[in-house]
């Protein structure tokens, strides 16, 4: 059944009305960090005149962006880690095993989505200042073990939950085939399960990492200037006296870029985890 020429029509300047919004703030910030400062806060060119590479150097030594970008890495990182890994052995039993309180947990664990983070941030700041306040030196608040807790509690509910749906399309008779041949549990989820669920994985790696790169509203309260992460630390261009607009754009670029790698280069795996499971 062939499609309507009209409908084809629209669907095709729908697409192109949602690229020209999607590509000009793009092209805009790129046109932007390289120009010099005092083109930017002029009349708008649609071109650079005077195009320069100084603001992508200069960025690094009006703020410590190094400094924030190693905070951020870091604490994306082993964010994305624990949560792969706790999620994995979490979702292989909820996927795998009957046991009590399983549709409690699994409840509460989607429950927990539908709340706004904004309703954790006053908690966690008394549980960790309480917390440091008995250890008597400072372990989670304004540190970068706090901030990978505070990503946990939000990327590893949503992990569970993607993954466990992943794992109940991978057919049990693997996992008998694998206790059939010898392996025990942790060898038939390694082994067996995981490399069928790679998809699934990788789904929820890309999630979690994207989680804690780009959160700023917690970031903002549990960091202090040598715990900053990359979304707090591009206020620090604006200043009393000026705002290094050609700067913010330039470390915009480059804080950006990991994710859309990420991206382009795990798309296809982050679309069939977020689909449905299959076994090839």
């Amino acid at each position: 059944m062939h499609e309507p020429r009209s409908f084809r029509v629209f669907r095709v300047v729908v697409v192109l009305v949602l690229g020209l919004f999607t590509l000009i703030p793009l092209y805009v910030m790129l046109t932007s960090s390289i120009k010099p400062l005092g083109d930017v806060q002029g009349d708008f060119t649609w071109w650079p005149e005077r195009p320069t590479i100084s603001p992508f150097i200069d960025m690094w030594s009006t703020v410590p962006l190094a400094r924030y970008f190693v905070n951020s890495l870091v604490v994306s990182v082993v964010s994305t880690v624990f949560s792969v890994l706790i999620a994995i052995f979490a979702a292989y039993a909820v996927s795998r095993y009957r046991f009590f309180g399983r549709r409690t947990f699994t409840g509460t664990v989607l429950a927990t989505q539908m709340f706004p983070g904004i309703l954790f941030l006053l908690p966690l700041f008394l549980i960790f200042v309480n917390i440091d306040k008995n250890l008597g030196f400072t372990f989670l608040y304004q540190t970068r073990v706090g901030l990978i807790v505070t990503y946990l509690t939000f990327s590893l509910p949503f992990s569970i939950w993607m993954l466990a749906s992943y794992l109940e399309g991978i057919p049990r008779e693997l996992d008998e085939a694998a206790r059939v041949d010898g392996c025990r549990t942790l060898g038939t989820l390694f082994r067996v399960v995981l490399p069928a669920a790679r998809p699934g994985v990788i789904a929820v790696a890309v999630y979690a990492f994207m989680t804690a790169w780009g959160e700023i509203l917690f970031a903002s309260q549990m960091t202090n200037d040598t715990t900053k992460t990359l979304s707090i630390g591009l206020q620090n261009y604006s200043t009393q006296i000026n705002v290094y607009w050609n700067q913010v754009m330039a470390a915009s670029l480059v804080v950006s870029l990991p994710i859309v790698l990420a991206f382009l280069f795990l798309q296809k795996y982050l679309v069939a985890g977020l689909t449905s499971g299959s076994v090839k």
